[in-house]
């Protein structure tokens, strides 16, 4: 399989995970795509960052009080952030030959049609693709789960150990 996806419920460490097969790959230029990281302030959450691989260029995904037409629960989406950074570190990956990470395929990311079309590409790609991806349901998504050359890996707490040996033992076959 060339695509594998973590799905499981918020807060179980998909995230985390990415970050840590992620940090693997950090001292070669062999992966790239992006990563999400929440941003906490005084010890509660204000938003998420978008991180491109390998460059580490970021910018807003999400935050409270920014003024979007697209909204999930109390963040403002920024879709021009997610286009500008992780749009495009997943399509230059497409031309270099890495591993593509995509953290997240969610909600907020949905709502670009540019994030759609460019993770199908990447999808479609001869190329590996290792993301997270909600676990609820949309028809996007499930569309993406139902496809025959995608792995869904149910991730919970008590199995982290076991899905990050998984995904290794996936990152070292052909």
């Amino acid at each position: 399989m060339k695509n594998l996806l973590i799905s499981g419920p918020p807060r179980c460490g998909k995230t985390t995970l990415i970050m840590k097969i992620s940090q693997d790959f950090s001292s070669s230029p062999g992966v790239g795509g992006f990563l999400t990281e929440e941003v906490r302030q005084e010890g509660e959450r204000i938003g998420f960052k978008i991180i491109a691989l390998p460059h580490k260029k970021e910018g807003f995904l999400a935050k409270k009080n920014f003024s979007s037409p697209f909204r999930v629960g109390k963040y403002g989406v920024n879709v021009e952030d997610l286009e500008r950074i992780g749009c495009s570190a997943i399509e230059e990956s497409l031309n270099s030959g890495r591993l593509i990470v995509v953290d997240e395929i969610g909600k907020m990311e949905l709502f670009s049609e540019r994030f759609k079309a460019v993770l199908i590409k990447a999808l479609d790609s001869p190329q590996k693709l290792l993301g997270t991806i909600m676990e609820r349901r949309a028809a996007f998504t499930d569309r993406i789960k139902q496809r025959e050359d995608v792995k869904l890996v149910p991730l919970l707490r008590w199995n982290f150990d076991n899905v990050f040996r998984e995904i290794q033992d996936w990152l070292r076959k052909d």
